[in-house]
């Protein structure tokens, strides 16, 4: 990864928050709902979509307001703060904008148009999930099959679709193996009124359920030429494009695990400050020294989590130097995120107490909601085998 990167306009550099706080007390009055009645966040969607979140980091040239990526994420914080689901899944969207945003600061126009269209209002989301591929994008169990004007035809399941009730643009990977010597890996978008798609509602999950997750099955959907974005060798995928989609997916998904896990702590820290003990003569738990100890543990974690997601977002963002492994930093800031966010919230019950369990405690609903962490691609296992072998300079060769 080139280490000179373009800004792609001066306008934000002074930018200030732009989801107020008013309407993040809305949006996280709806949360409990959602999540309890496994709803999808359309009002959350409409108000972020008037607040211009959806095109934040869109360049001003095409309708966006050209926020950078440290920029973005910390309002990705203050948004999982409130409602995680919500965050969570529109980080599908945010990083088709990020992945399209690398490749136009590096002169390359290949995917302009996604910047076009999310700068006109529309709603991207990601079909790379798929049963048993534990591959990620070097292989996919979905066929996509060329046609003789350039486009191609997918047939196959996707799992995990975030956002199935309301995107616009489905981008997907598929295998090309016409020849089977040669297979290919094809990275394409499809248009939700072009047809050849379902969704089927198979989301019932134990936390994050106001994502609506639920499968997608591609039957024909066709993604004519100029929505074919890359056609790579199957394997681990060496692009600037695939680099792109890392590059803004895993901070964000780090700077959600972090909203997650900082409002545990400010839940916590306040029900200790407020529930007495009688062992110490009504004092509250704030002056017990157990209490102490497990909110500096969740204090030093939170610390870490934020110093390494802006470390790693920032140098993304500036562009890493030729020989760095710089998917060993994107990849070490996620994981911490998410292990360290799991870490906090179970620090947040033992300091709330058992009132924490009942079903109508916001940190009962974080409890589960940061449990999916481990599991978004690459999984604790896949991350930790990579960050080794790019340490070890061995990616790609074993």
């Amino acid at each position: 990864m080139s280490a000179v990167l373009e800004p792609v306009s001066a306008s934000a550099a002074g930018a200030t928050r732009l989801l107020s706080d008013a309407l993040l007390d809305a949006i996280g009055s709806r949360a409990a709902a959602y999540d309890r009645e496994n709803q999808f966040f359309s009002e959350d969607l409409r108000d972020l979509q008037e607040a211009d979140f959806l095109r934040a980091s869109v360049p001003v040239e095409f309708g966006g307001l050209g926020l950078s990526l440290p920029q973005l994420l910390r309002e990705q914080t203050r948004l999982a703060y409130r409602a995680p689901s919500t965050a969570l899944a529109l980080n599908m969207h945010l990083y088709w904008v990020g992945a399209a945003l690398h490749l136009y600061r590096r002169g390359d126009k290949s995917a302009q148009w996604i910047l076009e269209e999310a700068g006109a209002g529309k709603v991207f989301a990601a079909g790379h999930g798929e049963p048993g591929n534990d591959l990620g994008l070097a292989w996919s169990s979905v066929k996509a099959t060329p046609s003789a004007d350039g486009g191609y035809r997918f047939d196959g399941r996707k799992i995990f679709t975030s956002l199935a009730p309301a995107w616009d643009w489905l981008g997907v990977h598929g295998i090309d193996d016409t020849d089977p010597q040669a297979p290919k890996i094809v990275h394409a978008f499809i248009q939700r009124d072009s047809g050849g798609h379902r969704t089927v509602k198979t989301w019932d999950a134990l936390g994050l359920r106001g994502t609506r997750s639920d499968d997608t099955w591609l039957e024909g959907a066709i993604a004519p030429r100029e929505r074919v974005i890359r056609v790579l060798p199957a394997g681990i995928p060496d692009d600037p494009f695939v680099d792109g989609i890392l590059g803004a997916v895993l901070p964000g998904l780090g700077a959600v695990y972090y909203g997650i896990a900082k409002r545990a702590f400010d839940v916590a820290v306040e029900s200790a400050k407020e529930r007495s003990s009688a062992a110490i003569g009504g004092k509250t738990y704030a002056y017990k020294p157990l209490t102490q100890q497990a909110v500096a543990q969740a204090a030093i974690e939170l610390a870490s989590i934020e110093a390494l997601v802006e470390r790693a977002a920032q140098r993304w963002w500036t562009g890493y130097g030729e020989d760095e492994p710089w998917i060993a930093h994107l990849l070490a800031a996620k994981q911490h995120a998410v292990d360290g966010a799991l870490r906090v919230v179970n620090l947040a019950l033992k300091i709330a107490g058992a009132a924490s369990l009942s079903r109508h405690h916001e940190l009962e609903r974080l409890y589960r909601d940061v449990r999916a962490g481990a599991f978004h691609p690459p999984n604790a296992d896949a991350a930790h085998e990579v960050i080794g072998q790019a340490w070890l300079g061995v990616l790609g060769k074993v």
